[in-house]
C-alpha cells in the first residue's frame, strides 16, 4: 500500500488547484480521477474560452442554504489572486461583460496551467483510477483497480452531476452519506428551459435566433439574451434565472424590455396610420420574432384599422409574455448543480468535515453554487486554495 499525506480525489479545478496549494506547503499529493484527461469540464467551459473568474465577485453571487458559509473561503483567495497567477504563465486574457475574465485564445491554457503547477510541485495524478472503497481508520484507506493507497487527508473534489457526458457522477455525494453527513437536495442549475410541444411547434422557425429580453420567475428579474433553441429556450438571462425558477411555475419574459410599447403603437398610429403593425413592430426586435408572435397570436392589418383596447392588448402580450415551461433540460446540459454537501457539515475557514477530521469537501459538491460569469470558478479556487492551506 502506497502512503500519501493527501490523496484528493477529482482532477478538476478545484483538485488541481487543491493539489498544488497543498503540495508546496511540502505535502505528498496524489490525485485520483476515473477520467481518461484531467479538467474535462475545464476545456468546454465559456465556450471553449474557460471563463476562469468574475472580478465582481462577492458572497451575493452564490446561492446556498447558509449563504455566509462563503464568505471566508472568498475573502482570503480574491480573483485578483488567481489572475496574478494567470499573468505568471503568461496567458493572455479578455475582459467581457461585468467583468468576466476569459481565455484569450483557448480554455486549455487554464488546464496547462494546473497541471504545470501540479507538476512543479511534484503532485501524482492518477487517471483512469475506480475508486471502489474507502475507509476511515486511524488514517484514510482508499482502494481502486489499481493499487491500494493511504493518507492522512482525504479530499473530494468530485464536482456535481451536471454534465454526465463529461464524467460528472454522485460519488462524492455519496462518499458524504457514507461518512455520516447531511445533504441538500440538488437540482440542475444554469440550465436552458423545454416548453411545451404546442408552443414549441409555433416558435419552432426561431431556433437560434436571439435578442435581448427581460425575464421575471418570483421575485427575481433579470436583463440579457435569450436564445431560442429545438427544445425551448436558453442563453445567459435564461441560465441565470433557471435558478429561481421552480417546478410548475411560470417565467414572465419582456421581449421589449426598455420600451413602453403600448404607448410607442398609439405614436406609430398617429404618424404613420397606413403602416403594417407587424413592420412596425419588427423595428423593435428582429424581423423573424415580429413575425413569428404576430402569427401566432394573430396580430395584422394596418395600425389604424386596430382600436387602442386592441393595440393595449398586443402591447402586453410583446412585453409581458407568460409562459410555463415543462421542465429544464436537466444535468445533462446544464452548468452546475444546486445543493449538495450541507455547508452546516463542513469548516467555512478550512472546508473540513466537523464530524470526521481530515476529510474535505471542496468546490461543486458543496452547497454553494455561483450565478453565470465565471463566479464558480472562483468558488473552486477560493475552496481548494482554503483546504488546501492546511491539509
Amino acid at each position: 500500500m502506497q502512503h500519501y499525506d493527501v490523496i484528493i480525489i477529482g482532477a478538476g479545478a478545484a483538485g488541481l488547484f487543491c493539489a498544488f496549494t497543498a503540495a508546496n506547503r511540502g505535502r505528498k499529493v496524489l490525485v485520483l480521477d476515473h477520467a481518461n484527461k484531467a479538467g474535462k469540464k475545464i476545456l468546454m467551459s465559456g465556450g471553449g474560452y474557460c471563463n476562469f473568474t468574475n472580478l465582481y465577485t462577492s458572497p451575493e453571487n452564490f446561492f446556498s442554504k447558509n449563504p455566509h458559509f462563503c464568505k471566508s473561503a472568498l475573502s482570503r483567495y480574491t480573483p485578483y489572486d488567481f489572475l496574478l497567477l494567470v499573468e505568471k504563465h503568461e496567458i493572455e486574457w479578455i475582459e467581457k461583460e461585468e467583468g468576466q475574465l476569459f481565455c484569450k485564445h483557448k480554455s486549455k491554457d487554464i488546464l496547462q496551467m494546473l497541471l504545470k503547477e501540479c507538476d512543479q510541485s511534484k503532485v501524482k495524478i492518477q487517471l483512469r483510477t475506480d475508486i471502489l472503497d474507502i475507509r476511515k481508520l486511524e488514517e484514510f484507506y482508499v482502494k481502486t483497480n489499481k493499487g491500494d493507497f493511504s493518507s492522512e487527508s482525504l479530499v473530494m473534489a468530485t464536482g456535481g452531476l451536471s454534465i454526465p457526458t463529461l464524467g460528472a457522477t454522485g460519488f462524492g455525494y455519496d462518499i458524504a452519506k457514507q461518512f455520516g453527513l447531511n445533504m441538500i437536495k440538488t437540482r440542475a442549475s444554469l440550465v436552458p428551459f423545454t416548453i411545451q410541444p404546442k408552443l414549441l411547434e409555433k416558435i419552432s422557425e426561431l431556433s437560434g435566433v436571439s435578442l435581448s429580453v427581460s425575464v421575471s420567475s418570483g421575485n427575481q428579474s433579470l436583463t440579457g439574451n435569450l436564445l431560442f433553441t429545438h427544445r425551448g429556450i436558453s442563453g445567459p438571462v435564461i441560465l441565470q434565472i433557471s435558478n429561481y425558477w421552480q417546478p410548475g411555475g411560470l417565467i414572465e419574459i419582456d421581449l421589449i424590455p426598455g420600451v413602453d410599447v403600448n404607448q410607442y403603437l398609439l405614436d406609430q398610429k398617429s404618424a404613420h396610420p397606413n403602416k403594417e403593425i407587424k413592420n412596425i413592430l419588427s423595428e423593435l426586435i428582429p424581423k423573424r420574432v415580429s413575425q413569428v408572435y404576430c402569427e401566432m397570436w394573430n396580430i395584422n392589418g394596418q395600425i389604424k384599422t386596430i382600436n387602442e383596447k386592441q393595440l393595449k392588448a398586443i402591447a402586453e402580450k410583446f412585453n409581458l409574455w407568460s409562459i410555463k415551461p415543462s421542465g429544464t433540460e436537466g444535468y445533462r446540459t446544464a452548468e452546475v448543480t444546486l445543493g449538495g454537501v450541507d455547508t452546516d457539515e463542513l469548516s467555512s475557514k478550512t472546508l473540513e468535515s466537523n464530524k470526521v477530521p481530515g476529510l474535505y469537501f471542496i468546490g461543486e459538491v458543496v452547497d454553494v453554487t455561483g450565478q453565470l460569469g465565471g463566479f464558480n470558478f472562483q468558488w473552486a479556487w477560493a475552496s481548494a486554495n482554503a483546504s488546501g492551506q492546511v491539509v
